[in-house]
């Protein structure tokens, strides 16, 4: 069966991470995504956020192919009659645009919604602002991470407040702005009319505060560092440094699976003491429970208290670096391939029993690449 996007066209304005992961999602589904990128940048900034050990020459860094992949490059300098002439005509012939602006400046590049809207009435425009569609504010991951309560809790009791390794805020606002324009196509579907749709940094790392946020709004606590381990159950999050010196992680969330544990890690006193009976027990006695556990990992060998824990259907895991999750099995279908090597990873991670999931989608587009192919749509 085709892809279920085939016939799709998408007109990417963004940059970056967020927005340029949504053009990548629908690339995956089969769309065509022509990316718009800016003559006087040398295309998307990412392009030149390179690693020392990177080729200073190329145009497409290892960033840039985290969320570019399946597209087609064209350079246009939008300010200009011409190319902004070029674009529309694009806009004309297109589904879907995504575009990534601070408040104000989409009117006067003339790429808003009403004015592409009268180019196209059944446009679909998603958009992705920084903190809504009134706000002038430029919106930067890490600033919004710590802005949002992220950093707060993120690190070690006492410690220094730290912001995710990936830029989290992104990916995050990408998912709700790919929510929305499915909505919104489904709206177009049912009404055959476009629409605009929108989605804000902030909101969206709100949004994904979950329990945290809850945990302060019903119960007026307030979220503070605690390193790995988690507010509402224990022992989950608790690392175990073993005989061999790896480190093993639990996330034991039911009475039964802790009585589980307990019988693997050869310590059947703690189902019955007191201390330790219920999760709220075991909130409340986090550090004697955890200091019991931390020196009783030491006697067992990784791999051995990993196959006993799994084995007792105790959910555990190793730690790995990112070196080696990526050279695992389960990854082998994200990691997106070139003829030569590794191209990137998909954003999609779903499999979808009505379409096949394609073996292959084209690397990263090198800069206006696609020139000659893009102009002759038009």
């Amino acid at each position: 069966m085709p892809p279920i996007f085939k016939n799709l066209r998408v007109i990417e304005l963004a940059n970056v991470l967020a927005g340029p992961s949504v053009g990548q999602f629908f690339a995956e589904l089969g769309a065509e995504v022509i990316k718009i990128e800016n003559p006087k940048t040398k295309g998307d900034v990412t392009r030149s956020w390179k690693l020392k050990s990177e080729n200073s020459k190329s145009s497409i860094s290892a960033y840039f192919s985290a969320a570019n992949s399946g597209k087609k490059s064209i350079g246009l300098d939008i300010r200009k009659e011409e190319d902004l002439s070029i674009l529309y005509k694009l806009i004309a012939k297109s589904d879907i645009v995504i575009a990534s602006y601070k408040a104000g400046d989409a009117e006067k590049l003339k790429v808003d919604y009403q004015s592409l809207k009268s180019i196209n009435p059944n446009i679909i425009y998603g958009q992705i602002t920084g903190y809504g569609d009134e706000d002038e504010r430029v919106g930067y991951d890490a600033i919004i991470q710590a802005e949002s309560g992220f950093m707060s809790m993120n690190g070690e009791p006492g410690g220094n407040s730290l912001k995710m390794p990936v830029a989290l805020v992104d990916v995050l606002a990408a998912h709700h702005l790919k929510e929305a324009i499915l909505l919104a196509y489904i709206n177009l579907l049912k009404s055959n009319e476009g629409s605009k749709v929108s989605v804000s940094l902030f909101e969206s790392a709100i949004a994904s505060l979950a329990n945290q946020a809850t945990n302060y709004l019903i119960a007026g606590h307030i979220p503070q560092k605690m390193g790995v381990e988690h507010p509402n159950i224990a022992p989950y999050g608790t690392v175990l440094k073993t005989a061999d010196q790896k480190e093993i992680l639990l996330a034991v969330g039911t009475n039964s699976q802790f009585q589980k544990l307990c019988e693997v890690m050869e310590l059947p006193e703690l189902s019955d003491d007191e201390r330790f009976k219920t999760n709220t027990f075991r909130v409340e006695n986090r550090k004697t429970l955890n200091q019991i556990l931390l020196e009783k990992a030491k006697l067992f060998p990784s791999d051995m208290l990993i196959q006993n824990l799994k084995a007792a259907q105790i959910p555990a895991g190793k730690l790995q670096s990112v070196e080696e999750a990526l050279q695992g099995k389960d990854a082998e279908k994200m990691i997106l391939k070139s003829p030569e090597t590794s191209s990137g990873l998909r954003n999609f991670a779903g499999h979808l029993s009505f379409m096949g999931k394609s073996s292959h989608l084209a690397p990263p587009p090198k800069f206006d690449q696609d020139r000659d192919e893009i102009l002759a749509l038009i």
